[in-house]
């Protein structure tokens, strides 16, 4: 029991980590910006796994030694417990004043209707009816019975423990046949369950496709609540609510919403909402005036006002490949120093600089690159920084050249703004970050838990008991009878019930 406490305490600890950075099975952008960030101490921290802590060795071996423990525990337990069912209650002390709960009473001749005997059968009775199992005694000429109840204390006790190792063994198992997933979803586009339609997927050991439900999701609108009321909180988001349309093999589509610790259920995963932001939709025309590139990129947020930032590739652009480096401020406002920064997660102000760069993406070499960021080393800048040319500013709608008659930049825009209201609040379509979630063991972990429970409160308010009734019969035809009681553990009713038994008792063999 004490390895086990100790190696509980060590699991806990070892899960600290994975509190601290970024986990690649929750929050994979998070671990590509902490690398971008740390270059020198991330690559040291990935060798000790503290990207993947749930999965590491050194975790797995912790686990693994627990749940051996436990099962080294409980086992000796339960055939110890099995035992002492089978066991007849212990023979009565031979000094019953000397145990922790006593009472004696004395009868005289006339005022019972019992001799020795007949005390010791009611006791027997009254006891049996109060749940106790009991045995009979007999030393020289005196009788008495030797009552035990409680037993259901160990029971919890036992269940609780054996309980804890389902859980494990739940947990463990079955998140060997689950996954987990991440997929950028922005508004208007579709996602279909299939392996190669996540940004990140994560697969348990024992995992199949055959365990990817076929099912499709569109996001329709995504909505957040802002505090406007409040000078100290203002700004702060206080709702998120993804709508969204879901269809099911030969279904027609459903409406649902997913918010936050609101998951939605669908094709046997939990689809969780873990961030968002927006995604400008950009077009690039090269040098010929044709467009070599126009989607909606997702930006990814630096601060609690969302200023973000993104990468563009366009490797299609004619003469030269180009690529942009990008800042969104939702609602712009200028610092002290002249730089851009948003002071408002709402789009009241939206703006996109970019800084423009030719050359030779390296796309062709087959090495694979970060989507969130862009290596500038082989090519050469042409708007931002140290180029000589200011970086391109853009609104929703607005289109800029680029140097060397490169072709053109357009910030798209969703939904231009009213001239009356200057409303933005469309132009930039939103994303959401699903992180898709499937564990066939959940129903089993809740069971169990349900057990654990159970099992712990039956062990903590069930009091373990032992009484015993001896009666002595004098040579007058009197009777003494003696009430004793031991309690395992702390029973601060024990006194309190030998003296209800011994009341009741002696009550009923008055005459």
């Amino acid at each position: 029991m004490r390895t086990a406490i100790l190696l509980l305490l060590l699991l806990a600890v070892a899960a600290v980590p994975g509190s601290m950075w970024p986990q690649r099975s929750s929050d994979p952008n998070g671990v590509i910006q902490f690398f971008d960030k740390n270059p020198t101490l991330a690559p040291v921290l990935d060798r000790l796994q503290l990207f993947d802590v749930y999965t590491s060795v050194w975790f797995s071996a912790i686990y693994i030694l627990l749940f051996i423990s436990l099962i080294g525990c409980v086992l000796p337990r339960t055939l110890h417990h099995l035992k002492a069912l089978r066991a007849k209650p212990p023979r009565t002390p031979a000094r019953l004043e000397r145990l922790a709960a006593f009472a004696s009473k004395e009868l005289d001749a006339g005022d019972t209707v019992a001799d020795a005997a007949g005390a010791i059968q009611a006791a027997r009775a009254q006891l049996r009816s109060g749940g106790y199992r009991v045995a009979l005694y007999e030393s020289g000429k005196n009788l008495s019975v030797s009552a035990e109840r409680g037993y259901l204390r160990e029971t919890g006790n036992l269940v609780f423990h054996t309980a804890l190792i389902g859980i494990l063994f739940a947990v463990g198992l079955g998140g060997g046949f689950g996954y987990t997933g991440q997929k950028i979803i922005i508004e208007g586009q579709s996602f279909v369950n299939i392996k190669g339609a996540y940004d990140s997927f994560t697969p348990g050991r024992f995992f199949t496709d055959a365990a990817l439900q076929p099912y499709r999701l569109t996001l329709d609108d995504f909505s957040v609540k802002y505090e406007e009321q409040s000078i100290q909180a203002y700004g702060q988001p206080i709702d998120y609510t993804a709508k969204v349309t879901t269809w099911l093999p030969g279904q027609k589509g459903i409406d649902s919403t997913i918010k936050v610790n609101e998951p939605l259920a669908l094709g046997g995963s939990e689809l969780y909402l873990l961030g968002n932001g927006y995604a400008p939709t950009i077009t690039v025309r090269d040098g010929k005036g044709n467009i070599a590139y126009t989607a909606s990129v997702p930006f990814l947020p630096q601060d609690a006002n969302l200023t973000s930032t993104g990468v563009v590739r366009v490797p299609d652009a004619l003469p030269e490949q180009l690529a942009f480096r990008g800042f969104f401020y939702p609602t712009a406002g200028e610092l002290s120093t002249g730089a851009l920064t948003s002071i408002h997660p709402d789009l009241r102000n939206p703006v996109l600089t970019l800084f423009a760069y030719k050359g030779d993406l390296g796309l062709d070499n087959g090495i694979p690159q970060n989507v969130y960021a862009l290596d500038p080393t082989d090519l050469t800048q042409i708007a931002g920084g140290d180029s000589g040319t200011p970086a391109l500013e853009l609104r929703p709608g607005q289109t800029v050249e680029l140097p060397d008659d490169l072709g053109s930049v357009t910030f798209d825009s969703a939904s231009p703004p009213t001239a009356a209201a200057d409303d933005w609040s469309q132009s930039v379509p939103r994303y959401i970050s699903l992180d898709v979630h499937r564990d066939p063991a959940q129903l089993w972990v809740l069971l169990f838990a349900c057990l654990a429970t159970a099992g712990l409160l039956t062990s903590l308010f069930v009091p373990r008991r032992r009484v015993w009734v001896k009666a002595i019969e004098g040579e007058d035809g009197s009777l003494r009878l003696e009430y004793a009681g031991l309690a395992r553990g702390e029973d601060p009713g024990l006194d309190a019930a030998v003296a209800a038994i011994a009341e009741r008792h002696t009550e009923g063999l008055k005459a």
